[in-house]
């Protein structure tokens, strides 16, 4: 069984003025996701800007997070690491505060080879008992995970049961599927590839849209189970310029700039992360617009 289907929100970790993490801001977003039909919860991942968190305000925003949606949906927690020991130790956490599954994003930098990836994610796999989704993102981290080695990691490793692809390489993404035939779950890691990845037989997106829209992700997704493809694809087509204005600079730069044009107030971001440049953030105010967000006066 899937850990979840349809939209999950790679959520944003709203900060005060000062840099600390607000919580209580975190809480009323989780809030506003659910009452707003968003499939799972994803904390601590890229969005989430879990590069610039400590391991206590990781470990925090992720219990946090478990302890407020309470098993209403699931809750992934982003528990990777370039360190193996490291993210053991996060997903061990993670499990012990209830977690429904870890996210573990390719180690970055250091990057692995094949035979790496395989130890790697066995490793971490087997030091705990839920669920583990890989997370395939090479523009970020110069490291990708073939077909192949997602297939044999599935077939190997009991709880290894899905991959966020955001290889962005489609056809890669076909390979995978027609490898595994159903052994791994695959959701799109990117917003405007959710149709082409749900046709290959995918099971859904995390999502940074759904930060900002989470209904339409949601809807986007069920529509699409639900046999209504050119519902699905509308919504798709509707939402590119959107997608677009929302990687015209680095995540989380521009979705944190949405929600703050929301009237969310969720701070601004951690070094290395800048704030977004004047002439993006009125694109992304525009494409808001016409997506038909409403923005605060």
């Amino acid at each position: 069984m899937s850990i979840f289907t349809g939209a999950g929100v790679a959520i944003i970790t709203p900060m005060y003025d000062d840099g600390r993490v607000n919580y209580d801001k975190l809480g009323e977003i989780i809030e506003d996701q659910i009452a707003n039909s968003t499939d799972a919860i994803i904390i601590c991942g890229t969005t989430g800007e879990s590069s610039t968190l400590t391991h206590g305000e990781h470990l925090k925003a992720i219990k946090y997070t478990i302890d407020k949606v309470a098993k209403r949906i699931p809750v992934i927690a982003g528990t990777g690491s370039n360190s193996t020991e490291t993210a053991i130790m996060l997903s061990q956490e993670a499990e012990s505060y209830g977690a429904d599954a870890v996210l573990l994003v390719t180690p970055y930098y250091n990057k692995a080879t094949q035979k790496g990836l395989i130890a790697h994610y066995t490793a971490i796999a087997n030091s705990i008992k839920i669920p583990v989704v890989m997370y395939n993102v090479p523009s970020r981290t110069g490291c990708n995970i073939l077909p192949e080695t997602a297939v044999y990691l599935a077939k190997n490793v009991e709880n290894i049961v899905a991959i966020k692809e955001a290889c962005g390489n489609i056809s890669q993404i076909a390979r995978l599927a027609a490898l595994a035939d159903g052994c791994i779950d695959i959701y799109s890691g990117n917003d405007d590839q959710v149709v082409p990845i749900l046709s290959l037989g995918g099971k859904g997106v995390i999502s940074v849209l759904s930060n900002v829209a989470p209904q339409q992700t949601h809807d986007m997704c069920q529509k699409f189970f639900d046999g209504d493809v050119k519902g699905s694809l509308e919504i798709q087509l509707k939402a590119m310029d959107l997608v677009d204005a929302l990687f015209c600079e680095v995540n989380p730069i521009p979705v944190k700039a949405a929600m703050n044009l929301m009237g969310w107030e969720v701070g601004g971001l951690r070094a290395p992360l800048t704030v977004m440049e004047e002439a993006n953030q009125q694109k992304l105010a525009k494409a808001m617009r016409e997506f038909g967000i409403r923005l605060a006066e």
